[in-house]
Parts: structure tokens; sequence; C-alpha cells
């Protein structure tokens, strides 16, 4: 850090933003920029302290973000940290208003964004009110019910908040939150997800090494040990892969991965979905669950390098095994993936080897030496990876991802990876037949011009390549083809930046100290004036073949299409990056080239013109002295001659050669603004000439002259973009070029030319405005006052000038001033503007342009209003200057925008990540420098509001409101970014607006109705009035908006009018969010704000509040407080009356009910009125209305909800047991206490007291939260039932409704009504508001209830079971706090109407009813519901009703038990000793529904780490039991057939039949199982493999039986699952049993399922040499099988694993197939033409054909390439060609095959045969003549 800068800030910045020093006026910046941090500090502080949130605290957190953007963190280190306390403090306010938290989340970000910049030492934040805030915010329980409104966005704010705060957390935050979450880990409960979601985000894994034992080493053995057992991924698997892949990035070295990292890619594989085998069956949560890529990327990059190796070893075998995926020809949703993946994984060993190798050391854990990656483990990634990426680039998803690939692994070894790129570009360059090779390629080579140019050690040979890839190039700039046309300039523009184009053959002879590659380079580099030359005739060309008379019939537009505007930018650019580029001399040429070919035709101006203009432009850029001198007395001189004479003015036609001449000066004068200088006078005579020309086209023309002459004097920009500052005018002995080839630009020495406007220019701007501008205006004012008429085209005219002065002049004029309006929003702190300094001072001795044009504009607005509102093209200009007026500043807001989207652009494409620093490009340095400048110019946030601006506001409304609907809409824009910059004009205006819709006005037109509401809701991302988060506004825009429904102007039949209330309603709804009432500071942050203001450097120069000051800040909070309680209360009571005016429509009737339901909150109970009002529209006519009341009753049941009182208890003495300190988890003796036990139910008053009831289903599983609270007894809790005089006024409405029998009957009747035939489902909300009944007022309803339920469940209606389903779910979940005696009644009453009710059970309503008890079931302890499940469990399958009722019995029963997961092992118990006599099912529907019961039995039997055995029913005993069953059919060896025969022959046959009905029950548990249980069972599932083998059919044919179906899927699904190590050894010998079987059907599909479960356990296989050892025997036997289908899948298998590299074609096999290719064959005997063929193949047959599949499997198993050994083998196949059938067959197929596969790339692979080897292939693959 220099000391002067130290001195000059009196402090040490923490990062500022760098581009800021190289602004012309950068020596004014420190003080500016200490200025407005000192009142930043001084107001924020203040605002804290006198308690004011609104709008001093969140002015100044603004002003804050804002000083961020423009200078970084420009601000001590003291400073940093008590910004971020201030902020931390403030965003974790309980109560504090959602939107306020957002922004200060945000702030808080970004001030935390750059991690290296505060150390753990320097900062420690807790995590405790993060972790509240979340749960408040994302585990809402009020928001289901509307009580508060969140936006969408605020799940990543928090998410983002949290991640940023993480490094900061004190050491012994994870011991905390593991003892905060443990107890969540219920694998079977939506609690796991949470908890596992916490911990990825919450735990921090950047603790120095001599933490890790308070770190990840509490967790990681266990967390681990979690993710490698579970099996089947739960949703939850992701986040335990996003925690450990941060984890890996953050302790490179310092963990050891090895152990797992073949489970690792095992699963990363499985995790990319790709297809194996033909009839795969596919598993949906594999693709909705699959590992983020982003994570996997970092998770690999991470445990690559160190002593092992290991990782780059099964990356290789990742690759290898996938790569034949990417070829183009193969497509599938799994692409998107692997490319992502291909995309990806460079960048994130690029991103660290830049922190190894140099990055600056920070507080982060550096890698350790042994754990870096070396050069070695750098070439093996890139080989690894060379092969996928190669083939990506001519992927279907185009060659994006691949160019991004191939940039990155350039940068590290750009040897080994260019070269194969260029291999594919110049072949591409040279073919017309495909041009999407072309396209894929250059966009390629774009990826990797850096690397190529520079050359460098590893790549000297690079630069060669330049000239001969551009020259190629050139035949691209096609007009005929345009994808190729653009990718050709971004080609030819990528490497022209590069490189400076000079001729530096003479150095040759000149200088002796060159090296053997810069010699070459000197003297190729003669032929860049070639090359220049040769892409100038080719654009002239592309000019030519694009005039209007050749592209348009006569009558189309005569605008630029969208595609000529993207090639009219492309060319521009690309001449101009090349002209920048060029030497002296080469510019010279081009200059003239370029000056006689647009000065020796005509163009029109249109398209033609444009682009030769563009050209022209570019040179003058360059070198603006040459070039003006060539073209502005050609063009001056020409316009002269052809305005001579006087009639020329008056023409409406004019003359092409005036036009093109025109054009061609106002384009050539946008250069450097002193250049010009030289010719002003010529330019000013044109302007006078030609400004008043009659013809538009002529005048527009015109006046682009104009506004370009004062944009080139006035504004600040740089001069030059060259690639080396200075440029290459040196002579060659002292500045050789060839050494800058590819040089970044250096930021500390960029050394910018600027164009500051010197003293002349401002003189020479002023002239202009005097002698042009003025004469305008004088005479625009006469017209307005009525002295001098004006026809329109001349007010046009006038117009069109005095915008463009404007335009060009507008960074000279001093902005709009006046008086301040103060008066609209009281604060205590000050809420001045910054204003910037942006290098312009402005020359006050002169007249204020701006404030004359604006005079004379409100002045003519007003007159053309009231005389002629239908001249819109003058309104439409006008409202364009008064946009400028307001806001412009010398450059536009888009513009900007633009220009920062296209940098960042090509900032990424052509970025070094390896070496970072900022190494980019000069121009695009400058580029960055100058979009600084920019920014300072746009940034005007916050601005006081004045007079001036009112005035010009009421202007924009009004003819926002006008009669025309296009001077309507361009005024709405401007208004809407107008409102946005002033402060608090918004509540200025809305009175204005909302006159517009007052009823009681006869004198507003439909379209000011329109105008008004159009205003109202604002543009998409701008303010929108009608909902600004703000009680004083939306009190008075909602009971407008409603009360408008009353209007005249309002007429429903006009469509858009209603759609216009439809977009308001429906963008309040999206855009609200709940607004705060209580806006109260916590103590905490008061001492941090009083520290901030006292921090010195920069000293804050307002006072310390005083204690009256401090008083009076409480007071008026306080006041706040209750003034924003009484504006709710006024706006609801104001919804309800204007909801009670008679003839409202209907429409509006239901807007005002919509905004009535947005205010209901958590915090607050509505109004009376407002409760009456909904308790009364449940009954309403209108559906609409009855829905939006059933949910805001539902809610505000919840607001008079009181609290019940908790009491502390000790599971351990509840249980009697002693604690343990290890995790044990599962069935454990201390919670054996929760579990259901028919022996001591609570059949009690005394039982049911004494019960300690535990309602959530998770707690006690994994582990006893730190404190576990239960319910004190019911003498502490507040008392049920009360008596009608005993309750609040509210209450009382509520229950006098329920009460009165007819509302009720009403009730009932709507609500069994049916709403959407087919498609109605369970309605949660009716179900919150009958269990917010019941809980309130207790059983107080039941009387008038209970006639309803019983009648309505005697009806078998859709509607009316639902209805009673909604009721009963409510009245169990509302009777939680009942005492004893009142739940006994209940339940006498349900028990037998749920009874009715299943036995009425239909298919419409068994969902419902399933849902039902689900639902009731859900977070209850299950002894509280013991009444229910034994009449569930009476006797669920008895036959009665049928068998679809016993479905559903079994439906409803599975929705209670699946609820409470592990409580209840002995009802799951009893239910598997009722169903297991009765898997014998015939029913198709029963035995389905057992098989997912079953799976619900048996989810409790997981086999995850730590876990003891469960005391449910487990699947080994089951399995046992069932194999006795099926051992008839075990037994027997032929194939099984499914037909049950007729009752004759009892015996053997029953049991056999039996068998037979039993394993389709068994298959459908499988099935079910495959997707739903957390561990698979695999030891027991093998038993049944043998079976299931037998079974299978092999073709894919839907004919067959379900059984047959079922056992080919249930082996498709357990061929997919995923295998532990010790499970592997138990598999195979299985396979090898059944290999051995008698039926060939059972052999063919033991090969289809190797291939599918050797590629989804890849890894875990190749980690077994043994394994490998027994798949490749198995597979080598097969080939010898006697059935020909089984030898040929066992050649596809082979195949396969050879294609995916699980076996290699090593010498002994190759041997092997040889060896059985020569068997000899018996001799064909001459046979009777009558004799039978022999039908078995004898023996020798079969060994011989196992030879050539086995050969043949091996050339089939590299499609894309030609590897060594191919020639010899395809030479060896060939010479069976004429054996016997099925031999010739085989030989056949593979050489076809080999033919379509080899056929793209042909030309290369001949390379690898030897001409003898091609003239047999060429014989082969060329098909027999037909006509020999």
């Amino acid at each position: 850090m220099n000391t002067d800068e130290f001195r000059g800030l009196g402090f040490v910045p923490q990062k500022e933003i760098v581009y800021n020093k190289l602004l012309p006026y950068s020596d004014k910046l420190d003080e500016e920029s200490n200025d407005i941090l000192a009142k930043i500090k001084a107001n924020l502080g203040r605002a804290v302290q006198l308690r004011e949130l609104w709008p001093g605290v969140l002015f100044w957190t603004r002003k804050l973000s804002t000083y961020i953007r423009l200078y970084g963190r420009k601000f001590s280190k003291e400073d940093h940290v008590l910004f971020i306390k201030l902020l931390y403090e403030l965003v974790t306010i309980p109560k504090l208003e959602i939107s306020m938290m957002q922004g200060f989340a945000r702030l808080l970000v970004n001030l935390l964004k750059k991690k290296e910049l505060l150390s753990r030492e320097d900062l420690e934040l807790p995590w405790l009110p993060l972790y509240e805030l979340l749960e408040r915010i994302l585990y809402s329980k009020t928001e289901h019910l509307g009580l508060n409104w969140f936006p969408n966005s605020v799940e990543n704010v928090l998410k983002t908040l949290v991640k940023s705060c993480r490094p900061y957390f004190p050491e012994d935050a994870t011991k905390e939150m593991l003892q905060e979450w443990r107890p969540l880990l219920c694998p079977f409960d939506v609690t796991m997800q949470k908890a596992i979601g916490y911990f990825e985000l919450f735990l921090p894994t950047t603790l120095p090494p001599e933490l890790h034992q308070k770190g990840f080493k509490l967790w990681f053995d266990e967390l681990m040990g979690l993710w490698v057992s579970v099996q089947n991924l739960p949703g939850w698997e992701g986040h335990l892969v996003n925690l450990f892949a941060r984890l890996a990035s953050d302790n490179i070295g310092y963990l050891d991965w090895d152990p797992y990292v073949d489970k690792i890619f095992t699963r990363i594989l499985r995790s990319l979905n790709l297809p194996v085998g033909s009839s795969q069956v596919l598993v949906p949560r594999y693709l909705t669950n699959a590992y983020d890529i982003g994570h996997i990327v970092l998770w690999v990059s991470s445990m690559l390098g160190g002593p092992s190796k290991q990782t780059q070893k099964q990356l290789s075998g990742l690759f290898n095994s996938i790569t034949s995926f990417f070829h183009p020809s193969n497509n599938g949703r799994w692409l998107m993936k692997l490319m992502k993946l291909v995309q990806r994984l460079p960048a994130s060993v690029v991103r660290r080897l830049h922190r190894e190798r140099y990055k600056k050391q920070t507080w982060l854990t550096p890698v350790p030496d042994s754990h870096k990656l070396t050069d070695q483990d750098i070439t093996d990634f890139v080989e690894s990876m060379k092969q996928p990426v190669l083939l990506a680039m001519f992927s279907k998803t185009g060659s994006l991802d691949a160019a991004q690939a191939l940039q990155n692994l350039a940068l590290m070894r750009p040897e080994l990876v260019i070269p194969p790129v260029l291999e594919k570009t110049y072949p591409a360059m040279e073919t017309l037949t495909e041009p999407h090779q072309l396209t894929a390629t250059l966009s390629c080579v774009i990826g990797v011009a850096r690397s190529l140019v520079s050359g460098g050690k590893r790549f000297p040979e690079g630069p060669k390549h330049m000239l001969p890839l551009l020259m190629r190039a050139l035949p691209g700039v096609d007009p005929n083809d345009f994808s190729k046309c653009m990718i050709t300039f971004q080609f030819i523009a990528t490497f022209s930046t590069l490189v400076p184009l000079v001729d530096c053959s003479s150095a040759v002879h000149e200088r002796d100290d060159l090296t053997e590659v810069e010699r070459e380079l000197c003297s190729v580099s003669a032929e860049f004036e070639d090359f220049v030359l040769q892409f100038m005739d080719r654009c002239f060309a592309l000019i030519e073949s694009s005039t209007l008379e050749q592209t348009r019939e006569e009558t189309e537009t005569e605008k630029m299409t969208h595609l000529e505007s993207l090639v009219e930018l492309g060319l521009s650019s690309t001449f101009s990056t090349i002209l920048t580029q060029c030497s002296k001399d080469i510019f010279k040429v081009a200059l003239e080239k370029v000056f006689n070919f647009a000065t020796t035709n005509i163009f029109e101006t249109r398209v033609a013109g444009r682009m030769v203009a563009d050209m022209c432009r570019a040179a003058s850029k360059c070198h603006p002295a040459e070039s003006l001198k060539l073209f502005v007395p050609h063009c001056c001189n020409a316009i002269t001659q052809l305005t001579v004479n006087e009639d020329v003015l008056r023409e409406e036609e004019l003359d092409k050669e005036l036009l093109w001449n025109l054009q061609l000066l106002s384009e050539i004068t946008r250069v450097d603004g002193d250049k010009l200088l030289p010719y002003r006078e010529q330019c000013v005579k044109i302007l006078q000439r030609t400004l008043h020309l009659k013809c538009k086209q002529g005048y527009m023309l015109s006046c682009n002259l104009l506004h370009h002459l004062l944009r080139s004097a006035s504004l600040i920009y740089p001069t030059e973009y060259c690639s080396i500052p200075g440029g290459f005018n040196k002579p060659l002995s002292e500045y050789f070029p060839i050494k800058d080839w590819g040089t970044p630009g250096d930021l500390w020495n960029l050394n910018i030319h600027w164009h500051v406007p010197t003293s002349e220019e401002k003189a020479f701007v002023f002239y202009i405005l005097d002698i042009i501008l003025q004469p305008e205006l004088v005479k625009l004012q006469r017209h307005a006052s009525g002295e001098l008429e004006m026809p329109r085209d001349d007010i046009l005219q006038s117009l069109t000038i005095v915008q463009h002065c404007l335009m060009g002049s507008g960074s000279f004029l001093p902005f709009l001033d006046g008086e301040r309006i103060t008066d609209l929003v009281p604060s205590l702190v000050s809420l001045g503007e910054t204003a910037l300094y942006t290098g312009v001072d402005y020359d006050m001795s002169r007249e204020n342009y701006r404030d004359a044009i604006c005079s004379v504009m409100r002045k003519l607005l007003h007159h053309i209003l009231e005389n002629s509102e239908d001249d819109t093209k003058s309104l439409f200009l006008i409202i364009k200057i008064i946009g400028d007026l307001l806001q412009f500043r010398g450059s536009y807001k888009h513009e900007f925008d633009s220009r920062w989207k296209s940098f960042n652009l090509v900032k990424k494409s052509m970025e070094n990540r390896l070496h970072g620093r900022k190494q980019h490009i000069r121009a695009l340095l400058i580029d960055r420098v100058m979009l600084q400048q920019e920014l300072r110019k746009l940034t005007v946030e916050g601005c006081e509001y004045k007079t001036i601006h009112r005035d010009l506001l009421r202007d924009l409304l009004r003819l926002s409101t006008s009669t025309y609907s296009q001077v309507r809409s361009k005024a709405q824009q401007v208004f809407f970014v107008t409102l946005g910059s002033y402060n608090f004009c918004c509540r200025d205006l809305i009175p204005l607006v909302l006159e517009y819709l007052k009823p009681d006005r006869q004198d507003i037109s439909q379209q000011q109705f329109k105008g008004a509401l159009y205003c109202l809701l604002g543009n998409h991302n701008g303010v929108c009035l009608a909902n600004l988060h703000d009680w004083d506004c939306i009190v008075q825009t909602w009971p407008a908006i409603i009360s408008s429904g009353l209007s005249k102007a309002m007429s429903l039949e006009k469509p858009s009018i209603v759609r216009l209330f439809d977009d308001l309603a429906d963008k309040i709804h999206r855009q609200y969010e709940t607004i705060g009432l209580d806006f109260s500071v916590p103590d905490g942050s008061l001492e941090i704000a009083l520290q901030i203001m006292k921090s010195k450097n920069p000293t804050t120069n307002l006072p310390l509040p005083t204690s009256e000051e401090i008083e009076k800040g409480v007071q008026l909070q306080q006041a706040k407080n209750i003034d924003s309680v009484l504006k709710y209360e006024r706006l609801v009571n104001s919804l309800l009356d204007s909801l009670n005016q008679r003839n409202l429509p209907w429409k509006f009737e239901h807007i005002a009910i919509g905004f009535l339901s947005l205010l209901l909150r958590d915090d607050k109970p509505l109004p009376v009125p407002a409760i009456r009002f909904f308790v009364q529209s449940l009954n309403h006519d209108a559906l609409v209305v009855r829905k939006m009341a059933i949910s805001a009753v539902a809610g505000i049941l919840k607001q008079l909800k009181r609290p019940h009182k908790k009491v502390e208890e000790n599971p351990y003495e509840i249980g009697r047991c002693s604690e343990h300190s290890e995790i044990l988890v599962g069935d454990r003796p201390d919670n054996q206490w929760m579990l259901y036990d028919s022996g001591s139910l609570p059949r009690t008053k005394e039982a049911w007291v004494a019960c300690a009831f535990v309602e959530k289903t998770h707690w006690g599983y994994y582990s006893w939260p730190q404190k576990l609270t239960l319910y004190a007894p019911v003498e502490e809790q507040p008392k049920l039932g009360l008596k009608r005089e005993d309750m609040t006024e509210v209450e009382q409405i509520i229950f006098d409704h329920f009460s009165d029998p007819k509302f009720i009957e009403q009730l009932i009747k709507f609500l069994s009504l049916e709403d959407r035939k087919g498609k109605d489902k369970f309605n949660p909300r009716r179900f919150c508001l009958f269990k917010g009944l019941f809980r309130n007022f207790d059983n107080a309803f039941l009387p008038v209830l209970r006639p309803h339920l019983e009648r309505l469940v005697a009806d078998s209606h859709e509607s009316t079971q639902r209805c009673v389903a909604e009721i009963v779910a409510g009245l169990i979940r509302g009777c939680k706090h009942w005492t004893f005696e009142k739940v006994e009644k209940l339940w006498e009453f349900l028990c037998p109407l749920i009874r009715t009710a299943l036995t009425n059970i239909t298919v419409e309503t068994y969902s419902d009813w399933g849902t039902c008890i689900a639902t009731a079931c859900e977070s209850r302890d299950p002894r509280k519901l013991h009444w229910l499940f034994e009449m569930l469990m009476e006797s669920p399958v008895n036959g009665e009703g049928g068998s679809f009722v016993d479905a559903c019995r079994l439906y409803v029963l599975q929705g209670g038990l699946a609820q409470q997961e592990w409580r209840v092992p002995e009802l799951l118990h009893r239910l598997l000793q009722y169903l297991e006599p009765k898997l014998t099912q015939v029913y198709k529907n029963v035995r389905e529904r057992i098989g997912s019961v079953l799976t619900y039995i048996f989810m409790i039997d997981v086999s995850l780490p730590n876990t003891l055995r469960t005391s449910s029913p487990r699947i080994s005993d089951f399995t046992a039991r069932i194999l006795v069953r099926l051992k008839p059919l075990m037994d027997v060896d032929e194939e099984i057939q499914n037909h049950i025969v007729e009752e004759n022959g009892y015996g053997e046959q029953d049991e056999r039949t039996q068998a037979i009905k039993l394993l389709k029950t068994v298959l459908k548990w499988l099935m079910a199982s495959a997707g739903r249980s957390f561990s698979t069972a695999v030891p027991e599932q093998l038993q049944l493999l043998p079976l299931l083998f037998k079974i299978a059919p092999v073709e894919n044919d839907d004919s067959y039986d379900e059984m047959k179906r079922d056992a080919k899927t249930c082996l498709s699904l357990m061929s997919q699952g995923l295998l532990y190590p010790q499970q592997i050894m138990l598999v195979l010998p299985v396979l090898k049993e059944i290999a051995g079987s008698t039926s060939w059907h059972a052999r063919y599909t033991v090969l289809t399922y190797l291939q599918t479960m050797v590629f989804y356990n890849l890894f875990t296989f190749l980690n077994n040499k043994e394994a490998v050892h027994d798949v490749r025997w198995l597979v080598l036997k097969l080939l010898q099988d006697e059935q020909l289908e089984v030898r040929e899948m066992a050649a596809t298998t082979l195949s396969g694993l050879l294609q995916c590299n699980f076996l290699t074609m090593d010498a002994p096999m190759q041997t092997h197939f040889e060896k059985l290719c020569k068997t000899r064959l018996p001799k064909k005997r001459k046979r009777d033409p009558g004799s039978v063929v022999d039908t078995i193949p004898p023996a020798d047959l079969v060994k011989r054909h196992a030879g050539v599949l086995g050969l043949s499997a091996c050339i089939l198993s590299n499609p894309y390439d030609v590897p060594t050994w191919m020639p010899q083998l395809l030479m060896d196949l060939s010479a069976h060609l004429n054996d016997t059938q099925p031999i010739e067959m085989t030989v056949k197929k593979t050489l076809s095959n080999f033919r379509r596969t080899h056929l793209d790339n042909w030309q290369e692979h001949k390379q690898q045969f030897t001409d003898d080897q091609l003239l047999v292939l060429t014989d082969l693959l060329v098909s027999p003549c037909y006509y020999a």
C-alpha cells in the first residue's frame, strides 16, 4: 500500500475498485469517497440511535450499498467489522418487516462477500439468531394459513446469508448444531430432509486444522456412514453430497478420501442416469433426486492429487466408461448432465490450481504441499478428459460447453488439447457440405485462442497456426449463411484483438537475437496486409449483396431486419478491431481502399449505407487526423454542390447522393473531439444548410450530424483501444511486436488516452447551441404563446433539432434545480442526495439550456394538449425530451446495461482463470474503466424531490391519461422510470392518480380511467404504485381501486378494462409482503451505532444525539407503532365499507375480499367486523368467496388459539433407564415407553392423565433433544369448553354462527357440492377450518354437526363422502387437548361412523379417506388414537364387499400406520401375522395393495450405521417363511407357466397353485419397495433371484401375463440397485449357479442382469479383483453356450464391458478367441434334398462361433475409433466370411456395424491400416454388384 494514499485517506482501505484510479479525475475521488463515507457513518449511526428504521436506516443502508457499488470496500477494517455487526443485529430483529429484512440481508451478504478480507480473529458471528430466522420464515407455522406473506426470493436470500456468515461461526458452533439437529434425524420422517438441509447450510468447514477436532471430525464418520449405507437415493442424499463436496474443497489434504473413492464414483456414475441395455425400467426418483453437477465437480476436483492418485484413476475410469455417450449420434435427457460435467470439471480444477499456485495467501487454510496438484497430476487429468471433450465438440446441445472446457484445459496443457482441435478445424474449413462442423470447431478455437497465440514454453509452435487459420476463415464471411458469418466475425475479431497486425519481416535481417519460432513468425507477418485487404474485399461483397434493392420486394419495410442489424454489428466491430491493431502502413492502405469504395458508389441509407458508413467510422476512429483529411472535404463539397439550388430545401424526396454523403459525414464525425475542431466552420455550414430540409430523411441525417458533433466535443471517453499502450508506430529496432502476441494489458500501466473536453471544445458546443438551438426555442415559444402559426411538420422538425441538441450536449448542462419538497416524510436524520463528480465543471456564467428547454417544452405541451391533442408525433418527441431533461447526463441506462452484458461475455470467453489477477486484454480493461465512468454518471439514487420535478411528473401524468393509447404508453414508461429516482415522490402523486378513479367524478373519460389504472399497475420491474410496502399508501390505493367499480368510466363490457383489473389484483397478490406493525430497534444495535459514529478515519462530522433527541426518537417510534395499527384497522374497515356499498359489481367484491384476506396477520387479530364478515361469507352464494372465507376463517381460528403450557421432562426417567453416551439409533430401552403397547393403553381416565404423550413422531428415534418438552397436565392448561359469557367478542361471533343449526345446515350443503367433477381432492383448507373449530371450542359444535355427519356418511356420493372425511380429520386432530371423557365419547360416535364410511367406499372416495386417516394420525401419539387403530385393524381383508373394499381398507390403514413410522411395532406385527395367510389373493388390486402395505411394514427394518435391530417386523424372518411356501416352485426345473389349474386335481397341484399366487404378491412387494425403502435387503432378495430368472421372459412382449412382466420389472429394478462391496461376492455365486440352469431363458436373462448391475456398480466391482475375474469367466463361459441367442447376448455383454473399460482387450483374451476361431469344422456331407438338416450344432461349431463372436465383440466395443489391434482382428474376422451359418451372419453384421460407426471420420481412421489391409476391407465393405 503506498503511503501517500494512506496519508490522503487516513486509513488502509479493505479492497477498493481499482478502475477508479484510472479515471481522468481520479485525484478528486479520495476526498469525495471520504466525504460520502463520513456522511453514511454519521447518518446511519444516528438513525439507529434515534430508532428510526424507516426512512432513516433504510435510506442510509441503501446509500451504503451504492457506495460499495461505486468504490468497492473502501473503508477501514474497523469500519467493515462495525457495519457487519450492525447489519447482523438489524437482520435478526424478530419482528422486522420482511422487505426490510431482505434489504439488510442483501447488503450484509455484499459486505461479507470477500471472505479473505476478514479473518476469524477479526469477526465472530453467532449462528443461533440465523437459525431462528430461517426457522421462522422457511418453516413458518402460519404461512400456509395465509397469516404471513413472504416473497419468493426470500429463501435464496436467507440461504446466501447463512453461507456468507458461515466462516465466522464460533468454534463450538458445530457441537451445538449437532445437539440441536441430531434428534431430527429420523429417516422415515420429513424432519430428516430438514435436518440434513440445515447441516448442509450451517455446518462450518473452514475451521483451521488445529480446530478440526471441534469441527468436521465430530460428524464426518457419522454422516459419511449414513451416506454410504443409504441405497435408494432419498431426497436428502443430495444435500449430504453438497456438504461433503464443500468439506472436501475447504480441507484439501486434511481428509483421506481413499477408503470412499470407489463408493463416491459409483454413486456419481449412477447419478448421471445413463441408459444401459434395452429394457430398462427407470426409477423416477433417480431422476428427481439426482446429485447437483456443480457439487460433484467440486468434490472430484478437490480429491485429485495427493500421494495415492486413487481419484485420478477412478476419474479416468469414469470417463472411459462414459466416453461413448458423448458421441454426437447419441442423444437423450441425460446428455445435458454429461455436457455440464464436461464443462465444469476443468473450470473447477483450474480454480483449484489458481488457489494453490497463484492466489495470494489469506487466513483460510492453505493446501499442504503433499496434496498440491503436481504437473503429472494435471497432465493425467487433461489426458483423461481429452477424449470426451473432443467428442462433445459436435454435440446436439451445441459446442458451447465443449468450448468452455477446452478453454480451461488449454490453460493447463495447451500442447495436449490444441493440436487435436486444430486437426478437426482445418478439414472443417475446407468442407463446404457441413456448416455445423465449421461453426462448432471455430467456436472451440475461439475458446483456446489466447493459449494458442501466446505459445509459451509448453506450446511454442502455437502462434504459427494463427495466420493460416485467419486466411482460411475468410470464406466464412458469407452473405448466405448467417450463423457461419457471425462466428467468422467473432473468430477474426478474437484473433486480431490478441495480435498486433504489424509486418515485421524486415526484422529477420536486422536483428540477430531471434528464436527459431520468432524468425518464422516474422516472415509470416508479411501476409498481414494481404489478409486485411482480402477481408475488406469480402466485406464489400457482403455489403453489395445486402443492399435494399437486392433483399426486399418494393412493398416491404425499409428498416433493417434483426439479422441484418446483427451482421452490421459484427462487421463494424470486427473491422474496427482489425484497424485498431494494424500498423500505420497497413492502415493507410486500408483507409484508401475504404475511402474509394465509399466515394465511388452511392448507397441507400437503410442497410448497405449503414454498413459502409460504419466501416468508414471505424477508420476515422482509429486515426482521426488522416481519415478526416480525406472524408470531410469530400462530403462537404458534395453536399454544398447538391444544395446550391434553393429548391432542394423544399423537395419531399431527396437525391440519393445527397442523402448518402450526409449519412457518411454524420458517421465519420463520431471521433475524438479535438481532431474535429479544424473542420468546425465547414460542419456548421453544412448544418445550417441541411437542418431545415423539407425531406424528413434528410433532416434526420443532419440532426444525427449535429448530435455527433456535440457528443464528440462534450463527453469524456478513451480514444484508443490498442492492445499495447502507445500503439505500434515505432521502428522495429526499438519495439518488436512479435513479443506482444497475446499479452494481457497491464492494469497498473494502462496509459489510457482520455478525451477530456478542452475550453475550445466547450466554446464550440455553446456556439452551436447559440446559433442552432436558440432560434428554434424562440420559434416554439412564440408558437406556444399564440403569436406564430406553425404547421405540424415544422413543429416536429424544431422538436427534433431540440432533442438532438439536448442528447448531444446533455453532459454540459447542469441538472434542473428548484425548491425542495420536504413535507412528504418526517425524519430525524438528513435524507440529502450525494452528488458525484463526473469530470465536468459546469460553467454557470452561460445560459443553462436545460432550464430554457424545460420551460419552452412545458408551455408548448400545454398549448398542444389544449388545441391539437391529435398531434401525437410531436407529443412523442416532447415525452422523450422531458425524459432526457430529468435524467440524461450523456449516457442511457439501457445502453449501459447492454454494454455491461457484452463486456462480461467477452471477458468470459477470453479470460485466464488460471493466473487470475485481472490479466485481461488491454482493450477489455479500458472498456471496464469506461463502464466505471458511465456507472458514476448513471448513479442517481435518492435524488431530492423538487418543485420542478413535481411539475414535470404532473405533466407526464396528464400525458399518461391522454386520449391516444400510444401517447399514454410512452408517457407511462418515462413516468415509471422517473418515479424510481426521486425520494418519496410516489406519496405526492398517488392522490393525483386516484383522482381519476373517484366514483363521484362525472368528467372522466374511459381513456383517462384506463391511463390511471396503468399508472397504478406500473411496469414489470419498476415501482407499483398500487402496492407500495407502506401503510400510508395502501390505505389510499386499495379502497380506491374497489370503489372505482362505481365510477361512470368503469365498464365491465370492455375486455381491456376487465383485464386491467385482473392484472392489478394479480400483481398485488403476487407482490404483497406482510407489512410490519412493530418498528422497534433492539438495544444491542444502539451500542454498535454509537461506535460507528465515534470511529475515526473518516471522522463523522455530526454531533452525537442528545438525550432529548434519543427520548424523542423512542416516543416517535412508539407513536409509529400505534399509528401503524390504527392505519391497519382503518384499511380493513374502509375495505369492509366499500364492500357494503349497494350495486358494487361482483368483480370488485371479489377483489376486495382478496385484499382483505391479504391482511390477515399472525401478530394481530383481524378487527371484529371483518371476522364477522368472513364467518358470514362461509355461506356466500359465490364459490370463489366461499373458498377465500374458508381459508380466512381457518387463519382467524389460528389467531384465536390459546397457548398451551409445556413442561420439561426427562425421557430417561419416564422410561426408567440410565443415559448412554454413544450414539445408538432405533429401538432402545429408553424409548420403549413411547411405543404402542396394547397391554398398557390409556383406556381409563387415570391412565390417560398419567400417560406422557409425545406427539412428534421423530423424537427419540436417533437421539433425545436437549430439552424434551411435553404438555403440562390439564389443570395447568387454559380452560376449554367455556360458556358463552366467558368468551371474547370474536369468539362469541364464531360460537353463535356455528351453534346455529340453519347456518350449519347451509354450510354442510355448500361443502358437499361438487366443484370440478373428477378433479376434487381432500381439501386441507377445509380440514384446517374444522380442526381450528374443535381445537378452540372443544366439542361445543358436535351436537349440531352429528346428525349431518350421520346422514352424509350413508350417502356414497363422492362429494358428500369427501365432506365427511374433511370434518372427521378435523375432529380427530382438533381433539388434541380434550379431556378423557370427551375423547372417549367422541370415539364412541366416530368408530361406527368410519366403519360405515369404509363399507360405502368407492373408487372415487378411497383416496380421500386415505388422506383423512393419514392427516388425522400425523404428529399424534399413537396411544392417543388407540380406538382408531384397533378399529382399523379389526379385519381389513375379510372379503365382505368384494376385493375392492378390501384393497381400500388396506389403503386407509396403511395411511394411518405410515404416519406412525417406528412407534407401532406391535400393530405392524399383528398386521403381518394377519396378512401372511392371505398373501395368495386372487385379485390383482388387493395383491398390489398388500405389496405396498408390506413395503411400509418392513420400512423400519433399515441397515443404517449405529442402528440397533428393530423391534418392528424384519425382512429376513419374513423371507425365510415365504421361501418355505415357494419351495414347490424352486424344486422344479422347467419353466413356470401361470395357469391356475381347474379344481379337479388336488394334492401336490394345489400346493403349487398356491405358491404361484403367493409369488405374484411377493413380486408386487419387491416392485413397490424398490423405490421406497432406504436400504435394500440384498441377501434376502438373492434367495428369490433363481425363481425370478426362471419366470422372466426374454422378448419385450406385452402379451405376456402379469406375473412374467412383473418378474422382468423386478429383475430390472434389482439389477440397478446399489450394492455394498461385501454384497458383490454374494450375488456372483447366485448368478453363476443360474448360468448353469437348463432353461436358456434364465441363462440369457443372467447376461442382461449382469450388464446393468456391473455398470451401475462399476467402481465397486473394479475395486474387487476377484469379482472382475468372476464376471469375465461368466461371460466367456456363456459365449460358448449351446443356445444361439445366449451366445449373441454374451457377445453384446462382452462388448459393453469392454466399452466401459471394465474388461480390457489383453493378449490372453485375444489368443483365447483366435484359438477358438481355429476350431476345425467337419466337412459338409452331401445330403439328400429331402433329408432333415442337422438341428443340433456340433460342439465344434459352437466353439468356432464363440471365437468369432469374441472378435466381433472386441471390434464393436470401439465404435468411434480404431485402436492399434483392430486392423488385425478385422482381417481375422474376414477369413470367416464363408463359414457356415450362424458364423457368416455374425461376420456380416459386424462388418456392416463397423462401417456404419466409422463412416463419419473414415479419413482419420484410414491411417491405421496398411495398404493391403485397406484393399481387403474395401472388398468386404462394398456390397457385391447385382448385375455382375
